[in-house]
């Protein structure tokens, strides 16, 4: 069997935060404590053989019958339900949900075991958020002398500038020289927000970007972020979010 395993939240949506304290974990005693506090699932996606006959030839949906008829539900173990109609009322639903997205699989297509297929589709929901530039730190390798990924921010309700994580993808090199052109006249000895991070290179929060990212962590970070560029016709001011993202 092909599958995945998933932690779900309490009201039932998968969550990779809560699945990343059991990844790679080799102390015994956090082991067990870890079972009784975050329960996992194992979630069955795909039928590869059956004994001895492999199934990777068939298309799709053929595997998938015969997946369904196994009847494979358990404690830590299901099958998820195969939806049907159009993909982009399907996307729109599993944004509603506050889901991750939706993975499209043509229905006769073969398994093709150890590379991506484009066959399979991973739709994902992107969200924006407006966000104040607070610092930066230092690049490394290729990135040496540049930026290597910058602090972001944004007020809450109650007017306190709060950092919301770093982004470190989707610049071009011209946008790094110019953002750090920008930048460089603005630093400041002492934290722009109430937090610790190290080799941070802080800044007076007097300029805006754009991120996308998917989704908010529970403790108020933006997952995945990728920078989508300045925002010149925003004072930092404006830059908001509601204290419940924030919190988590």
């Amino acid at each position: 069997m092909d599958g995945e395993i998933v932690t779900f939240t309490t009201d039932g949506r998968s969550s990779f935060e809560t699945l990343q304290p059991r990844m790679h974990q080799r102390d015994p005693a956090a082991i067990r404590a870890l079972i009784v506090s975050v329960k996992a699932a194992y979630v069955i996606f795909d039928l590869l053989h059956i004994g001895t006959r492999s199934l990777i030839v068939l298309p799709y949906e053929q595997r998938r019958q015969l997946l369904e008829q196994l009847g494979l539900q358990g404690p830590h173990w299901r099958v998820p339900p195969r939806l049907h109609g159009s993909g982009a009322d399907i996307l729109a639903e599993s944004r509603r949900l506050g889901l991750e997205g939706i993975v499209c699989k043509r229905l006769d297509s073969p398994y093709l075991p150890g590379r991506r297929s484009p066959l399979w589709t991973k739709v994902k929901n992107v969200n924006d958020q407006e966000v104040v530039i607070i610092g930066w730190r230092p690049g490394t390798g290729r990135r040496a002398g540049r930026i290597g990924s910058l602090l972001m921010g944004v007020y809450d309700d109650a007017g306190t500038l709060t950092y919301i994580g770093n982004v470190g993808t989707g610049f071009t090199q011209p946008m790094l020289d110019d953002l750090k052109t920008r930048l460089q006249p603005l630093q400041r000895t002492t934290p722009t927000a109430d937090t610790d991070v190290p080799d941070a290179i802080w800044v007076e929060p007097l300029v805006v970007g754009e991120v996308s990212f998917t989704e908010w962590t529970s403790d108020g970070r933006l997952r995945h972020p990728s920078w989508r560029g300045l925002r010149p016709d925003k004072e930092a001011r404006q830059v908001k979010c509601a204290s419940s993202e924030l919190n988590g």
